[in-house]
């Protein structure tokens, strides 16, 4: 069974050679991001007050400066010198991956070189949730958890950490877009079964939940 750490340094390949979609991915295609803006902007209580749920998208894409800072945002790395990210994790595990669903397809981010790995080739949101925004908007993240990091602790434990974990980083995701302008909503209507066997996830991974952004529909 495939950790984290063995999916960061290509193993995913052989393993999911077989999974729904990998056959048409580019195995090893990067996107390296630009370095994220970690001053200026709103302030903070500017943030909090614009926060909110937006449910209609404009289907205009994000340009890759702003995916970059919304990345680094939701669980990028701040401190460069120990590795931890912009939000806490359970027991500082760091147990969640971003899976980045858009047009092209579904790229996992990888926070320490600051970069996205196609996962699955082809347009999947539409598989990301229930309701019709989500093939349309131009970003749709899938919050993924790795069980098989987070130890002895039992099912419903793990599931309950993990969850309060992403919602750390639906958080932070919010406070961006409400800086920025954008739109975005967190989701947990999402078909995990159909969408786990879309990604190849292993049976030790677990989606928690989803979260679309993009610009808002004017």
């Amino acid at each position: 069974m495939l950790t984290r750490r063995q999916v960061n340094t290509g193993l995913m390949v052989g393993a999911l050679a077989g999974a729904p979609g990998f056959a048409a991915a580019q195995a090893g295609k990067t996107i390296s991001l630009p370095a994220p803006r970690t001053e200026g902007g709103v302030s903070l209580r500017a943030a909090l007050q614009k926060r909110q749920s937006i449910r209609e998208f404009a289907d205009r894409p994000l340009p890759p400066p702003l995916l970059s800072d919304l990345l680094w945002a939701a669980y990028g790395i701040n401190r460069p010198a120990s590795g931890d990210r912009t939000a806490p994790s359970w027991r500082h595990a760091a147990v969640i991956d971003i899976y980045v669903a858009m047009a092209d397809g579904v790229w996992l981010y990888a926070p320490k070189e600051h970069e996205l790995r196609l996962h699955v080739a082809g347009d999947l949101r539409v598989q990301t949730g229930m309701q019709d925004f989500v093939g349309k908007a131009p970003v749709d993240l899938v919050y993924v958890a790795q069980g098989d990091e987070m130890g002895s602790v039992g099912e419903e434990e793990r599931r309950l950490w993990a969850t309060a974990d992403t919602a750390f980083i639906g958080q932070n995701v919010y406070l961006l877009a409400a800086a920025e302008g954008l739109a975005t909503v967190f989701r947990a209507s999402v078909p995990r079964t159909q969408l786990a066997a879309s990604l190849g996830l292993a049976a030790q991974q677990f989606i928690t939940a989803a979260q679309t952004v993009g610009y808002p529909r004017s």
